[in-house]
Order: C-alpha cells, then sequence, then structure tokens
C-alpha cells in the first residue's frame, strides 16, 4: 500500500480532516495538495429557529429527513425553545422518509419509525420510495444539510407537493482565489485525482467553473485525464448531475476507504 499512489498529486477539496487526508494520500506514497472548495459549515440558528415554529405552526402530511445531523440540530433547538415535545407529536403525526442509515438511526433513538427510506443511501433511492405515494396537494417539509437538494426539490415540485425547506446548517463559499487555483490545476492536467467529501464542495467548483464559462473544460477534464474521487453516494449523485460518470467511490463512506479505492483504481490502469 505503501508506493500505490506513487507519482499520483491529489487534490483535496475538503476544508474538514485535510491534514488527515494528506496524511493518508503521503503515506500511500502521492502528494496532496490542499485546495478547500467550500468555507466553514455553521448551524444557522435564526433560519432553524423560523423553520421550526413554521413546521410546528402548520404541520405537513410528510416530513422528508436527510441527515441524522440535522435532525438532531431540530431536536436541540426544539429544547432550547421549550418545544421538544410538541414537535415529536408533529413529527409522529406526519409520514417519515428518511436518506441514509444514520437518519434512520436518529429516528430510532427517539421511537420513530420512517414509512418510506431509500434503498442506497441517495436521493435518487429515496425518489424511487416516494413513487408509489400521491404527493399532489400535499405539504412536505424537507429537511436538508445545508446543501441545496435541486433533484429532490424539482422532484416534489413535478409530484404536485407544497414543499418548505429547512437547512440547519449552511455552507459559506470558498475562496475565489482557491476556485480559480482548482479549476486551473484540474483544466491543465496538473492533478491526477480531485478528492470531494461533500456535495458542496463539488457544486461550488461547478458554480464557479459556470460563471468563468469553462464549466465544459471542468467536466472533460475529468472525463478525460483527471479522476474525480468521491467519498459516498451524496457526493457522487452532485458529480453526475453535471455530466461527470467516471468517479472513483469506495463501498463504505469512508475517508480512508475513499484512498484505498484510488489506489486500486490506480493500480489496476497501471498493468492495462
Amino acid at each position: 500500500m505503501a508506493e500505490q499512489l506513487k507519482g499520483i498529486t491529489v487534490a483535496l477539496a475538503g476544508p474538514r480532516k485535510s491534514e488527515e487526508m494528506a496524511k493518508l494520500v503521503q503515506n500511500m506514497g502521492g502528494t496532496a495538495l490542499f485546495r478547500p472548495a467550500q468555507g466553514t459549515v455553521f448551524l444557522d440558528d435564526e433560519a432553524l429557529r423560523e423553520g421550526l415554529a413554521s413546521w410546528m405552526e402548520r404541520p405537513p402530511h410528510w416530513a422528508i429527513l436527510t441527515t441524522g445531523m440535522g435532525l438532531d440540530a431540530l431536536f436541540a433547538m426544539a429544547e432550547g425553545m421549550g418545544t421538544d415535545a410538541q414537535f415529536q407529536k408533529v413529527l409522529s403525526g406526519s409520514q417519515i422518509a428518511a436518506r441514509g442509515y444514520k437518519t434512520v438511526n436518529a429516528l430510532k433513538k427517539r421511537g420513530l419509525l420512517p414509512e418510506v427510506r431509500d434503498d442506497d443511501g441517495s436521493t435518487t433511492g429515496l425518489i424511487r420510495g416516494l413513487q408509489a405515494y400521491d404527493l399532489r396537494g400535499k405539504e412536505v417539509v424537507l429537511q436538508l444539510h445545508g446543501d441545496p437538494a435541486p433533484r429532490m426539490v424539482s422532484w416534489l415540485e413535478e409530484a404536485g407537493a407544497l414543499t418548505r425547506q429547512v437547512l440547519p446548517y449552511r455552507h459559506t463559499p470558498p475562496e475565489p482565489a482557491d476556485m480559480e487555483q482548482l479549476l486551473s490545476e484540474i483544466t491543465g492536467g496538473k492533478v491526477d485525482a480531485v478528492a470531494f467529501t461533500s456535495a458542496p464542495q463539488f457544486r461550488f467548483l461547478a458554480e464557479y467553473a459556470r460563471s468563468q464559462g469553462q464549466l465544459q473544460e471542468l467536466v472533460q477534464s475529468f472525463g478525460d485525464r483527471v479522476l474525480a474521487l468521491s467519498v459516498g453516494r451524496i457526493t457522487s449523485e452532485a458529480l453526475k448531475e453535471e455530466g461527470i460518470e467516471r468517479i472513483v467511490m469506495p463501498e463504505h463512506e469512508r475517508m480512508g476507504s475513499m484512498f484505498v479505492e484510488l489506489g486500486r483504481y490506480v493500480a489496476v490502469n497501471r498493468q492495462s
């Protein structure tokens, strides 16, 4: 494993745990570059309080929950407002759809079970589960992590649902200079792979490339000479939405597994 990434330069788009990731790459013989493609992630108290108040004032038919962390933040806020028992009651009175095992576990510890859940940990999987239900004219609250879910929102719109969104967390944009550097390194073939640990990282990069008239060039680079390395399905979905199909992703959503998978991919392609 020590030399699996020898001669490979990996740009790290995730600001969190970047030092740990760099060490993993270096231990496998590769070169790691810090190229943060998102700013900080913070809990937006005001928006969360407003979203929670609206949720309880107008209980929806459906609650679509996409992250366990976001659900925990909602319950923590409800507790601070002295309305946790009311929120629990409202949530248990709605039909619940949940994405991901962490969300299901966050529900389970509160004695709640989802009626619908994804079949593969992705938004697409959750949509597949919801297709059997008639959502026309139904009030839906969609809890997101802080990253917009355009695919889910547009699907709910097409299904005729009346959707409200609650985003407990916000992602601040990255520095334009960091985006410029990463984009030029990808399109110039100066890196061999880019490691994305969340969907917003790629979305910020794609938006920047779009603003510079270079989105097609970015997508082409990922198709030809630069590998898109994704930590999991949600991140991969963001890449696929812009037309990137060649994605290296581990079976289990772990940063360590992501680089082991990259090592395997490199080894197979070196032999061929």
